[in-house]
């Protein structure tokens, strides 16, 4: 009897499994009227007997460069379907990658569910590349993105990428892979994906990982960023902050709520590089002047039935010696009036909790109901390219 790897099982029983519906059983089933097509610059209509035709059919038009200011439409399928992976790869500087813009679009909305810079819809932060596995997204040699979640639609789906850098693009190279006549549910939930950054935080006032969404659904979790602007000369611990999920009309507190950020990704008592399935921490602030970590929720679905609110708490640790020599208590008023955390006759030794400014982004992605949330464009490409704080 043939032993296949578990992980590998995980990951294709869940590409099937999570919103279609299906079984693991149905991996050998033949569906009626069900169509597989592939989307790439050598059949960008997906049409049937269409592909490859450039060049004689000699593989004449695998990639194309994006110029600056470029708009361009990826794929526009229409349903009921199954968008079931999207690969790219795409040379550039962080700061063109960063300024790449991925957006989908569902059953014909005029704004789109998906919007995120390139490099962060695909797991990795600041716009760095990294190679990695987990069960949504990979990158196996640290110069490509996959993404696995499989993302059902009703009537048309429309994915474009937008160069918002001032600079072309290298030579973008794409596979968007899909089946078509799908049976889905008349409840289909879609898939959306939000981006966003706040540089700096305000200390006490918690980041939002996800704004508040309306309709019914389910939080597939994030990834997230974090470069420490706190006046430490070496990069101070920044994770003592908790995950709150804001569930179905929760207001002051939440339903859900983690322990720390290092836990909430799976680990304890600080943070290394590890990358896993469901968890993981691609960049390190010893490594790479940043910190970037994820967390996906196949296996223990965070599902809401109104509405939803994701925040992460923006508090770092030290030992006393450290705050005090490196924090000025002029700087944070409010920690001084609320906790007394920076007076001297208070903080005399051991380890400390305080509430600091950070450097935070984070894409979050979620299924849900539509309409979509309708928020406005991502921040400006000079806003998103800010302080990236690029460390060889």
């Amino acid at each position: 009897m043939k032993v296949f790897s578990p992980v590998l099982v995980l990951i294709f029983v869940f590409s099937f499994c999570l919103t279609s519906r299906l079984s693991a059983g149905e991996l050998f089933d033949l569906p009626d009227g069900v169509h597989t097509r592939w989307f790439s610059f050598e059949n960008l209509t997906g049409e049937k007997g269409q592909g490859g035709q450039t060049n004689q059919g000699r593989k004449g038009a695998p990639a194309r460069p994006i110029k600056a200011g470029e708009k361009v439409t990826l794929a526009e399928i229409n349903g009921p379907g199954v968008i079931r992976r999207i690969w790219l790869t795409l040379r550039g500087k962080p700061e063109v990658l960063r300024g790449m813009v991925l957006r989908i679009y569902w059953d014909g909305q005029d704004y789109p569910s998906v919007e995120a810079p390139l490099q962060d819809f695909f797991g990795v932060p600041f716009a760095r590349q990294v190679a990695f596995q987990a069960c949504f997204f990979s990158n196996p040699e640290g110069r490509s993105f996959n993404c696995f979640i499989p993302m059902p639609f009703g009537l048309k789906a429309r994915v474009e990428v937008e160069n918002q850098s001032p600079v072309d693009a290298g030579s973008l190279f794409f596979d968007i892979d899909c089946t078509t006549g799908d049976n889905l549910p008349e409840d289909l939930a879609y898939f959306h994906a939000r981006w966003r950054r706040e540089n700096p935080t305000v200390p006490k006032k918690d980041f939002q990982v996800l704004p508040k969404v309306s309709g019914r659904g389910r939080y597939l979790g994030c990834n997230v960023g974090v470069r420490t602007v706190d006046g430490f000369g070496e990069p101070v611990w920044f994770g003592e902050g908790e995950l709150k999920v804001y569930l179905d009309g929760d207001r002051e507190f939440p339903t859900l709520v983690g322990t720390g950020t290092e836990d909430l990704v799976g680990s304890a008592w600080g943070l290394g590089a590890f990358n896993h399935l469901y968890q993981g921490c691609l960049l390190t602030a010893q490594q790479s002047g940043v910190w970037g970590f994820y967390r996906y929720h196949p296996a223990d679905p965070i599902y809401f039935h109104q509405d939803l609110r994701v925040d992460l708490q923006q508090m770092s640790g030290a030992m006393a010696n450290e705050i005090l020599q490196n924090i000025k208590p002029e700087d944070y008023p409010e920690l001084v009036d609320s906790h007394k955390k920076f007076d001297p006759a208070v903080i005399k030794e051991g380890w400390h909790n305080f509430e600091a400014p950070q450097d935070v982004c984070a894409t979050a992605y979620w299924y849900q109901t539509l309409p979509s949330p309708k928020w406005g464009p991502i921040q400006p490409y000079e806003e998103r390219i800010r302080d990236l704080n690029l460390k060889q």
